[in-house]
């Protein structure tokens, strides 16, 4: 594998106008192309924006989603990519048959290369769920999807990074919402409409518990614990009646930040990914470690899953 720069973006989508979210979706494939940005990657379902659909019917989901292969929004993608030579990676709601799902896809040229459904849906009562994990070569490194929630539950991370992923693209719309953990919660719309003139205070909202505090609890050990490179992506300003604090990053295999959205604006960054790193970090001596014959069957007992968040059960 050689050397490979990557570019994860942050942006303020418009609820289901799938025009101008892929007219920002190029824009800034296009800056990322003249940065020398090898990939790009963007927010979970950020062609058609993601917390309004929590109030959408079933048929308005079925007419807000489209087919993958062959649908609209995914040629446009291949055009982008197509026209600026970069893969891209982007989110929206795929329709198969009377089924919704929240889907996120690998675009290189006119190819479509990779398309996982989210496993743990749930701002729309009418998602399906996505029933596998994923792998796919892209630029010579092997690579998985889990979107937002999927990152939580720590077995999907090591079942993707088991299947052979080095690099876990983590599509989000997240932070800033409610939550049992102390100083976590919403941000105030009049400290984002103060951003140009008076950004310390959103900046400080955002970089603590309620925003990055929050993402740094676990995000680095996601990386760390799996010897995995992470490429987080999240959307800046309001997604419906969220406000969000972008903060779009990447990680390394030792869990540290190689680069970081410090914006309040549409914004990408960008790294460069060594494969050295990932025999190198503990990660990678950990997997080797494992000693599955002892919880094996702990692991695989069934349950009945929950995924609903706080923010979601108070009324």
């Amino acid at each position: 594998m050689n050397n490979l720069k990557i570019a994860s973006a942050q942006f303020e989508p418009k609820d289901g106008d799938k025009a101008y979210n892929l007219s920002v979706i190029e824009k800034l494939t296009k800056q990322a192309k003249q940065k020398g940005a090898e990939v790009i990657a963007f927010h979970e379902m950020c062609i058609t924006a993601y917390t309004f659909t929590k109030d959408l019917s079933k048929q308005e989901m079925l007419d807000l989603a489209e087919e993958v292969e062959n649908g609209p929004s995914v040629n446009r993608l291949k055009e982008i990519s197509t026209t600026y030579e970069i893969p891209i990676l982007a989110g929206l709601v795929e329709r198969e048959g009377d089924q919704v799902f929240n889907t996120y896809v690998c675009v290189d040229g006119d190819k479509l290369v990779a398309k996982y459904r989210k496993i743990h849906p749930f701002i729309s009562q009418y998602l399906s769920a996505g029933e596998e994990y994923i792998t796919f070569e892209l630029r010579g490194w092997k690579c998985g999807i889990l979107i937002c929630y999927d990152n939580n539950v720590i077995e999907n991370v090591r079942a993707t990074v088991l299947k052979g992923a080095d690099i876990i693209f983590a599509p989000h719309v997240t932070c800033c919402t409610p939550s049992p953990m102390p100083g976590r919660g919403y941000v105030s719309d009049e400290l984002w409409q103060n951003r140009h003139t008076d950004p310390v205070p959103l900046r400080m909202e955002f970089d603590g518990p309620k925003g990055r505090g929050w993402l740094m609890r676990w995000l680095p050990a996601r990386a760390y614990d799996n010897g995995v490179y992470y490429v987080f992506a999240n959307p800046i300003g309001y997604d419906g009646e969220h406000l969000k604090n972008g903060n779009s990053m990447i990680l390394d295999p030792f869990g540290e930040v190689l680069s970081e959205v410090k914006s309040f604006e549409d914004a990408i960054c960008i790294a460069t990914i060594t494969p050295e790193k990932l025999t190198q970090a503990g990660g990678y001596r950990y997997r080797k470690a494992r000693r599955p014959d002892l919880y094996r069957e702990i692991i695989g007992k069934e349950h009945e899953p929950d995924t609903t968040p706080v923010w979601m059960t108070k009324k």
